[in-house]
């Protein structure tokens, strides 16, 4: 009886482990992109540069805000 308690007991701390690590892991990575998204406006300048655009503040800035609005969702 003993031992099958402890097998119980151990797998449900597992599962804990898990479901919590995942959901820690999760909130751990959201914030780290919200801090250094993978995009800035220097990678910006250089795509538009590289596409034969001229890169303006406006022209970055709007990118910037589509982007930032697309994460919202």
């Amino acid at each position: 009886m003993n031992l099958g308690l402890a097998i119980v007991l151990i797998i449900v701390a597992l599962g804990i482990g898990l479901v919590a690590g995942f959901y820690g892991a999760r909130a751990y990575m959201k914030k780290y992109f919200q801090d250094n998204p993978p995009i800035n406006e220097d990678m910006i300048v250089a795509m538009m540069s590289q596409m034969g655009q001229k890169p303006s503040a406006k022209k970055v800035n709007q990118v910037m805000n589509m982007m930032k609005h697309q994460q919202r969702k």
